[in-house]
């Protein structure tokens, strides 16, 4: 019981450090030099590298932050098909009933590692890209649908902030349509609610039409 509790916590851990990789704030170091938390939004996310940083570096941020979520379940869900491991889990273990709630545990704390990395004193972006790749990583049919439904709110609104909340949205209407696991759901409400949460000065912004498009600049 002991070391099964124990692999389920270095999976969980896992899929943090994954998350926290400070996608963004390393592209600033590297491309100018800076601390994009400095500038912009101060976001590390690809909208506020795109801002500061130009959309070559925004591009490479935005796909490594969805790989991040992808790889996240990626990881979990590829550790526990090893029979070796499985045979550590006690007896009393519904393998059938688990394995989800932990993949969802696992695709949450990727979220969260996004937003607040340790390598960067618990900052970071907003996870809409992370969140993205998680869904990708859970059901690809879901996350293809949120991906569709970001890039057709963004092609009709030009709103980063808008198009990231209604794909969280759409990932969760999506969960249930597709009939995935009651745990992948409730990590699809989480999770969303959670992304949603994180844009709430955009939120504020959206309300007051202040909000930036796409290649406008955030007042500093």
């Amino acid at each position: 019981m002991v070391v099964w509790i124990l692999l389920c916590i270095v999976l969980l851990l896992a899929a943090y450090l994954l998350g926290s990789i400070p996608t963004g704030y390393l592209a600033g170091r590297l491309v100018k030099g800076i601390d994009i938390r400095e500038h912009g939004s101060k976001s590390t996310g690809a909208t506020n590298v795109l801002r500061v940083l130009g959309t070559k570096p925004a591009i490479a941020v935005l796909a490594v932050d969805v790989v991040k979520g992808v790889l996240a379940i990626a990881v979990t869900r590829g550790m526990l098909s090893i029979p070796a491991l499985l045979a550590l889990a006690p007896a009393s273990v519904n393998q059938a009933q688990w394995q989800p709630w932990l993949i969802t545990l696992a695709a949450l704390i990727a979220i969260l590692g996004h937003s607040k990395s340790v390598w960067i004193g618990f900052t970071g972006g907003k996870s809409a890209a992370t969140g993205l790749g998680v869904f990708l990583g859970m059901s690809w049919m879901v996350g293809l649908g949120a991906l569709l439904t970001f890039c057709s709110i963004l092609a009709v609104f030009r709103f980063v902030s808008l198009s990231s909340m209604s794909a969280a949205l759409m990932g969760i209407v999506l969960m249930v349509v597709f009939r995935q696991p009651f745990p992948y759901q409730l990590m699809a409400v989480v999770g969303g609610v959670y992304v949603i949460l994180r844009h709430r000065t955009n939120i504020q912004r959206l309300l007051a039409g202040t909000e930036p498009k796409v290649g406008q600049k955030v007042q500093t």
